[in-house]
Formats: structure tokens, sequence, C-alpha cells
């Protein structure tokens, strides 16, 4: 296996390995050449002995216990908020980086919320378990940090539009039968196939889902604001392959168009495609395995002088929660965390 030069090579495990997310991390890894010296893959009791593809090699999936004993360098955890809030602390009791991809981290006090390209600056020796922000969020806040950064954005509107690989893959499952005719139970309330859902997640009190919520919540932690103020509709259509986000924003200081292109196409992570006269816009179809966030539609609003429209598409499975995950160890190894 060819090392990345520039990184220590480190013993990675992966919790959550045999899942959607965590197939799509071990794909990352190898992708972007991550140095792993050791893989440890993690999954539940009914899948330890069973094996995972990692490099062209069959790799045997072990217990969590198994894993912590071995004390990995670091550990990139996606199976859920309940076993990160109770595995998560005895890793990092260990002296082992947690990289958590679950929700159970996301808002406390004590823990960093990061992408690295937006906030990675605030990572510190003392972070031990580190949070990864909601897919939909997290692409959305690369697209607002350039903006933000020179405009200030005070409010904005967001209105998503989910695939179901953001549920998982028996979502993924019940649109494929419905294609297919056939009936049987499916993981959302109503058809999705053929169908919109304005329904991410839970209901709250406030009438918003907690999906909704984690966008307003979320990206005033990331982007280190919180006079910053979004409010979201999420919406689950039958796509596979990567979350779209209509934009509007509003800002305290005016903006010239070119100069927003400018500063959207120079940010790292970011591709500007936005040639609607050569029918050239961002689509999920084309972000499918990339890594990158693809913004475009860029339109000043027709009621409000500092107003902007823009449209955002990312591989949810990628940005939005593998590669991000992956991209936060590499903050780390080139900081000298395990040097």
């Amino acid at each position: 296996m060819v090392m990345n030069a520039k990184l220590t090579p480190l013993n990675v495990a992966v919790v959550g390995a045999t899942g959607m997310v965590g197939r799509t991390m071990l794909d990352v890894l190898e992708a972007r050449d991550f140095p792993v010296a050791c893989l440890l893959p993690v999954a539940s009791a009914q899948s330890v002995g069973k094996t995972v593809r990692f490099n062209g090699e069959e790799v045997v999936v072990m217990s969590i216990e198994d894993a912590l004993a071995q004390t990995p360098h670091v550990a990139l955890f996606s199976a859920g908020g309940a076993l990160s809030t109770e595995w998560a602390p005895k890793f990092a009791a260990a002296g082992i980086t947690v990289v958590d991809n679950s929700s159970a981290w996301r808002m406390s006090d004590a823990h960093k919320l990061v992408v690295p390209e937006v906030n990675g600056d605030v990572l510190t020796e003392g972070d031990l378990v580190i949070a990864n922000p909601n897919c939909t969020t997290m692409q959305l806040v690369m697209a607002l940090k350039p903006l933000h950064d020179k405009w200030q954005i005070t409010r904005g509107v967001v209105n998503t539009y989910q695939s179901v690989t953001g549920t998982g893959q028996a979502a993924v499952a019940q649109l494929e039968a419905e294609r297919r005719g056939e009936e049987g139970p499916g993981v959302y309330p109503h058809p999705i196939d053929q169908n919109c859902l304005p329904h991410c997640d839970t209901f709250q009190e406030n009438g918003y889902t907690r999906e909704e919520m984690k966008v307003h919540h979320e990206t005033k932690k990331i982007m280190g604001d919180d006079s910053i103020q979004l409010s979201c509709t999420a919406v689950r259509v039958p796509v596979v392959g990567g979350h779209s986000e209509a934009v509007y924003l509003e800002f305290a200081k005016d903006f010239e168009m070119d100069a927003v292109r400018d500063a959207l196409s120079s940010f790292p992570g970011v591709i500007l495609e936005d040639r609607p006269e050569d029918l050239v816009y961002p689509m999920p179809r084309n972000a499918h395995g990339k890594d990158e966030v693809f913004v475009g539609r860029l339109r000043r609003d027709l009621g409000h002088p500092r107003g902007l429209h823009l449209w955002v598409v990312a591989d949810n499975l990628r940005k939005g929660a593998a590669t991000n995950t992956v991209q936060i160890a590499e903050h780390l190894n080139r900081a000298g965390r395990w040097a």
C-alpha cells in the first residue's frame, strides 16, 4: 500500500464499518490515500467474523471491545448516537481520538463541531471526541463560509431536497421496491417513489422537524456566529446519491455578483457550476461519488437589494458524512497530533 508521505501512518478503527456510511468511509480512506497502517473494522455482534474489503484485501470485522483493546490512533464512528454516547468516552479515556458521525455530541458545549475547511482551526490537542455535523448543514456551511466572511449573513431560508440515502439502506430498498411495483413495509410513512415528503426526522413542538432545527443550530456553532438566523424546510425526494438545497441569504453589506462568484470558486472544496445559459448547474446525479460541494444558480433577489439565491448540491454519504470524517483525521494528522 502506498502511504501519503505528508501524513503519519495510523491504526484506524472504523466503527459501523458494514453500514452505508461505514462502507463509504472505507472507500474514502482508499480514494484519498489515507495512511492506514492497520484497519480495525468494527460492527455489531451479527457481523463480527465477516469481512470488509479494503485496499484489495479482506479484513475481518471485530467487536468494539476488541478494537478498543488494540488502542488505535483514531476511531471513526458511524454507528448511531446510543453507541457513540456509550463508547466514544471509553476510547477517549484510552487516549484515542474519536471523530463521531452521530448526533450525540454535535450540540454539546464540551465538544467541537467541525468542517475542516470552515473551522478546522478550533481544534486543540485536548479535543479527543470531535463531532461531525449533520450532512445537510455540512454542505450548506461550505457555501456560506466564504460569503459570510465578506458580507456577513444576517438571515436565510433553506429548502432541502434530500436523498433517501440519508435515511439508510432500508430507505433505498423501499424506493427500489416501489419502483418495481412491490408493496411492503417501509421506513417512510408514505410512498417515496414519485413523491416528495416534507418530513425529515421527527416533528417538534414548534412545527419544525429535528432535521430542520439541526440546520438552524449547527450552522451557528460551526460558523461561530449566533447572529446568523436560518430557517429550513427539509424534504425527502426519490433520489439516490445526494442532497440539494435551495438557499436564500440576506447580507449586512452590499455585494457584487462577480465578487460572489470569485469567493465561492476560490473556496477549498467548493466547485462553482453556474452557467445556466449552457445548462450547467449542480445536480445530485453528477455529485454522486464526489467529495466536493457544488454551487450554482446564483441570482440577486428581486425584492431585497442585499438578497442572494443559490443552489447547493453534494453527495450526502461523501462530504456529508464519510469524507468530512476522514478530512478531520487528515487535518489532525497534518497538525502533528500523531507525529
